[in-house]
């Protein structure tokens, strides 16, 4: 080859990035209609198989954190939930289960049933650096995590933008509502990536780039205080996605960290406008009851701002798991950074020097 060759080789554009197909690539008008696809109901007997499981693992003594799936047998249930859990890695990426008895209960019985349930998808992995496997998602009061970095938004009451979270699936059930807003909004990260593909592929292409990302204080023995990651990663013939734009954007406080250029905040911009679509998210009004299970892979995912009730008994909580199944995707190492490990069955979560695992009942 010739250096003209070559120069001219080396200035060419890359490569246009294919869309990517399959029924993780959804619109969310469409799935709007089609509620009866990616929801589930339980039935009485179902529901009944739930609370004999919840009787015979509290008659041991069990604790909440050494409950496996062999301990919580289902046994016409059990076969849904790993349908269910095939759709959420394989499929549209997310599921919606409803009628989970958690009103009018002590929350260590619905704590239980939950956990039980979520053993089908996967083990359950450290939600933060206190080793929280169980997770709750409750306004704590102590401020807001846009101007706070070592604040996690799930403790305030403030508006999430969409993100993914630390774990190959994460699942949520409400136990109460807020007196207004804390709506759910879900979006296909494929979609967008199809979309910025046929709008701006120059924008996509930059999204396919690391980016520095913070820890926001949570960090790893070894580690940095923030890592550098692509938001979208090739490998194996799919596609993963690692994405906070808040923690992309609270990693500049780091004066050795990249500087973000036009064209990134451009790409992010983007990127953000377009999960914010209402004709591609999809919002849910979550019940108490209802356990949504999201692929962090294909999926991202965003609250709105709520207003709370006064007395604490009804104030808004959700339960929330970071599950890793055992079935789940192969994985670029760039996800090491994120998960400790790659290895699957056996990855994903937040572990930091003195992190202790359990599985606590009460926000905290």
């Amino acid at each position: 080859m010739s250096v003209t060759e070559t120069i001219a080789k080396a200035a060419a554009p890359p490569p246009a990035r294919q869309p990517i197909a399959g029924p993780s690539a959804w619109v969310g008008a469409d799935m709007k209609r089609r509620e009866a696809e990616w929801s589930y109901r339980l039935s009485a007997a179902e529901s009944a198989e739930i609370e004999t499981a919840v009787r015979q693992v509290r008659a041991r003594g069990l604790d909440l954190a050494e409950i496996r799936r062999e301990d919580f047998p289902l046994p016409t249930l059990g076969a849904v939930l790993d349908r269910l859990r095939g759709e959420v890695l394989d499929g549209r990426g997310f599921v919606l289960l409803r009628g989970l008895p958690v009103e009018d209960r002590p929350i260590e019985e619905s704590a239980t049933a939950y956990w039980g349930v979520g053993t089908y998808f996967g083990s359950a992995r450290s939600q933060n650096g206190k080793g929280h496997l169980l997770g709750h998602v409750y306004d704590l009061g102590q401020g807001l995590s846009e101007t706070n970095p070592l604040l996690r938004s799930y403790a305030t009451a403030e508006a999430q933008r969409f993100h993914i979270d630390r774990a190959d699936l994460v699942a949520l059930l409400c136990l109460r509502r807020a007196k207004s807003g804390g709506l759910s909004a879900i979006v296909s990260s494929m979609t967008l990536h199809n979309v910025m593909a046929a709008r701006r592929p120059d924008l996509l292409e930059r999204l396919y780039q690391p980016f520095p990302t913070d820890r926001r204080g949570e960090v790893p023995e070894g580690k940095g205080p923030y890592y550098e990651a692509p938001v979208f990663n090739p490998h194996a013939g799919r596609v993963s996605v690692l994405y906070s734009r808040l923690h992309i954007g609270s990693a500049q406080r780091f004066a050795e960290a990249r500087r973000l250029t036009q064209e990134d905040i451009e790409a992010l911009d983007m990127f953000g406008q377009l999960a914010n679509d209402p004709e591609l998210r999809l919002d849910m009004d979550f019940m108490p009851g209802d356990v949504q299970i999201l692929h962090n892979h294909t999926i991202l995912h965003a609250r709105s701002a709520y207003e709370d009730w006064a007395e604490i008994e009804r104030k808004r909580h959700l339960l929330r798991l970071w599950l890793c199944p055992p079935d789940a995707r192969p994985l670029p190492p760039v996800f090491a950074e994120v998960y400790g490990r790659i290895t699957v069955g056996d990855r994903g979560g937040i572990i930091c020097p003195g992190t202790r695992l359990h599985a606590p009942l009460a926000p905290e």
